[in-house]
């Protein structure tokens, strides 16, 4: 969960009240947030660093509180206090409105065919006559950090820029090219680089260098310039100094480019939204205009407000109370979506307003009524079914096979349960397309690329980890696998492994095979045709006239035999393996 520090003398005083530490926290709690810390400045710089580092720093209270994730009209001062007092039933929730400029035509983004190699999409409005104090501007650029951390995935979804519209002059463009033909002045510095020299300067800047990796192998950069060829921002590394925005600034550009429109819609909603209020008409934006490079123009924000009908014996069932419509639409309303009962049977309308992304189904809604209404208040009653709750019998089967392998001698092993393309595949010497493998769309790291499809990897890394323990080592695992199956709603399944494993100077076949006939007697599966038999097969994993496949009533349910001797190489190992792996569900 994210957490917002706000200052505790501000907050108070924007809320139009005095809180004891325990009322306020009773307060968050009500509203489904939580008061993590509170702190000060230099108690957490002499936390940190010493107290040696905190002399000078502030003494002013900070509340550090627990925001839910999807809330990101909570991430900010100005959300948090309008989210309270409409909770307070001390303010009704604001209308949140798009505007055409006064005079002239509103400021135009036009995106050029380029950008669909880096950055495709891109959004825009204008926060026209805005007035910033030193703890508004503070809170403006703060919530565009949570924002980034948030929804924006680290700017990798959406780069957030914002702008001194007074300095520039539209229409600004929205394109990409080559790093060399980039050069500006990035924000707090006193010369131009290019966008190469800037990429060699920022790998030393901790807070920068961490967004580097999103372009840096691309062969253009996207960039935005202005009329007059000044650039506004590289997105998502740094905006230019030429535009950025001071306590002075009357007019705020703000553009959001991204790889996710619908992230990039979201993020400017809650942009705008939020620090509307200290507009010289309030809640009013003014709208901006994109040029998608096909030619279409879109108008931005969206500030899109929407309608949803439930029942209020609907929302009563999945509470667990006994509330008249009217009383569910007030409780709603507490939590900025405008309800009132329609007149049909016990049917209420729901306004979802644009700051409110996070409601997205039915449940969402019948969420906010309970948390309004009070989790504390709600009658604890005793459920109709009775039920006694039993242990799946695949986890029973599974906990009786663990505790069996381990008599046998062998050490149990928990691997991870991502891995590597090559884990999976060239070590074991196949193809990763014959392995079914369900791959990570935006892996972080070279080793965790897919979902094992396999246990033997995770236990030859082991034993390679652990080769300098005496010999011999016997690990086993027990855990599920991932597999793709277009019959699941989903595309997958899971599906449970015994994987066990023998390595020693000598291939030890006739332990991991004695292995078999043990875990077999348990299951009280026989020996022969009408129980289980094994059969000579080829598998490149295993060494050629060394593998067999098992089969229990007919049915394949895994292998066995001696590894080859390049998977054992390519696992950096260097004395022979036998390995056993196969499904457990057929014997429930």
């Amino acid at each position: 969960m994210p957490t917002v520090g706000v200052k505790r003398d501000l907050l108070f005083q924007a809320l139009g009240r005095t809180y004891t530490d325990e009322e306020f926290d009773e307060l968050c709690f009500e509203f489904g947030l939580e008061l993590d810390e509170i702190t000060s400045e230099k108690e957490i710089i002499s936390k940190e660093k010493g107290d040696c580092k905190a002399s000078g720093a502030s003494d002013v209270i900070l509340y550090k509180i627990d925001v839910p994730a999807n809330r990101y009209d909570l991430l900010c001062l100005e959300g948090l206090v309008r989210g309270l007092q409409v909770f307070k039933n001390k303010l009704e929730a604001p209308r949140y409105r798009r505007v055409s400029p006064a005079s002239g035509p509103p400021q135009r983004l036009v995106i050029t065919k380029e950008t669909a190699a880096v950055r495709p999409y891109a959004v825009a409005a204008v926060l026209r006559d805005i007035t910033f104090t030193q703890e508004r501007y503070d809170s403006f650029i703060e919530l565009q950090e949570k924002l980034h951390q948030n929804i924006c995935r680290r700017r990798t979804l959406v780069a957030i820029g914002t702008h001194d519209l007074d300095t520039i002059s539209g229409p600004f463009t929205f394109t990409a090219k080559p790093p060399a033909d980039i050069s500006f002045k990035p924000l707090s510095q006193t010369n131009e680089f290019t966008a190469v020299q800037l990429m060699s300067l920022y790998k030393a800047d901790n807070h920068v260098k961490h967004f580097l990796h999103i372009i840096e192998d691309k062969p253009v950069y996207p960039v935005i310039y202005d009329s007059n060829g000044v650039v506004l921002s590289m997105p998502p590394i740094i905006n230019g100094d030429h535009s950025k925005i001071t306590l002075n600034t009357k007019n705020v550009f703000i553009e959001c480019t991204a790889t996710d429109l619908t992230k990039a819609k979201v993020v400017l909603d809650m942009m705008v939204t939020m620090f509307s209020e200290y507009c010289s008409q309030p809640f009013t934006v003014e709208e901006a205009e994109v040029v998608s490079p096909d030619g279409q123009i879109y108008k931005y924000p969206e500030l899109p407000y929407r309608k949803e009908k439930l029942s209020g014996q609907l929302i009563n069932k999945k509470i667990g109370i006994n509330e008249s419509t009217e009383k569910i639409a007030q409780l709603l309303t507490r939590m900025c979506l405008l309800s009132h009962p329609t007149g049909v049977g016990d049917e209420i309308e729901v306004e979802i307003p644009p700051t409110r992304s996070d409601v997205i189904h039915a449940c969402d809604i019948v969420e906010d009524a309970a948390m309004a209404y009070g989790f504390n208040n709600i009658t604890r009653t005793i459920p109709r079914t009775y039920t006694i709750a039993n242990q799946l019998p695949l986890n029973k089967l599974t906990e009786l096979m663990r505790q069996e392998l381990a008599a046998a001698g062998f050490t149990e092993a928990l691997t991870f349960a991502l891995c590597s393309q090559e884990d999976i595949a060239d070590k074991l010497r196949k193809k990763i397309t014959d392995t079914r493998a369900v791959h990570i769309s935006n892996p972080k790291t070279a080793e965790f690329q897919v979902a094992r499809t396999a246990l033997l990897p995770g236990l030859l890394k082991t034993i390679a980890a652990n080769r300098k323990m005496p010999l011999p080592l016997k690990l086993f695992e027990i855990s599920d696998v991932v597999l793709k199956d277009e019959t699941k709603d989903v595309g997958t399944r899971n599906c449970r492994r015994l994987c066990a494993i023998y390595y020693n100077k000598n291939s030890g076949f006739e332990v991991i095979h004695g292995l078999l006939d043990r875990t077999m007697q348990l299951l009280e599966v026989k020996l022969g045709q009408d129980g289980y038999r094994i059969q000579a097969a080829d598998d490149p994993t295993f060494f050629p006239g060394r593998c067999a496949e098992i089969f229990v009533h007919g049915k394949s349910v895994g292998r066995l035999g001696v590894l080859h001797p390049d998977v054992i190489t390519r696992f950096e190992l260097n004395m022979p393996c036998s390995a056993l792996e196969m499904d457990v569900e057929p014997f429930l």
